[in-house]
């Protein structure tokens, strides 16, 4: 096979390969977060993700009193959205802070949810971030 003509076929390939495989990476449902229930964490902010297509704070705490300290995962809608919901920026939570969050937990039992408010501890100020809101879903 003459260079040009191999270039061409490993172009076509990974062009169909991409175009194949984009639907997986496309937009979820927020069907896999219990919306009907809110559960509260407790804990320090271990990661903050300010990135699209959704924000995520990674929590080290306790659902319960009690309870062993683990690390959990929530996810909110895009940057975006959450500058335009209001108070929200890339650095209104940060690593080491104290907070209180408020998640529809996920279905399937694992430590994360869809971020419903957080607040911080040391100085009260509180942020919501209602994902079904703000990416303009139905509600239950």
């Amino acid at each position: 096979m003459q260079p040009s003509l191999r270039r061409f076929a490993v172009y076509s390939a990974f062009s169909s390969l991409a175009t194949v495989t984009y639907p997986a990476t496309a937009h979820h449902s927020t069907t896999m977060f219990d919306h009907a229930a809110v559960v509260s964490i407790a804990g320090t902010v271990k990661e903050v993700h300010w990135t699209n297509p959704h924000v995520a704070i990674f929590v080290y705490g306790v659902s319960k009193e009690g309870d062993e300290p683990a690390l959990w995962v929530f996810e909110m809608t895009s940057p975006g959205n959450l500058v335009r919901a209001g108070g929200w920026s890339r650095t209104a939570v940060k690593p080491g802070d104290k907070v209180t969050v408020s998640m529809a937990p996920l279905r399937d039992g694992s430590r994360g949810g869809a971020l419903k408010k957080i607040t911080m501890v040391d100085t009260g100020v509180s942020l919501n971030a209602d994902i079904r809101d703000q990416e303009g879903t139905i509600k239950e």
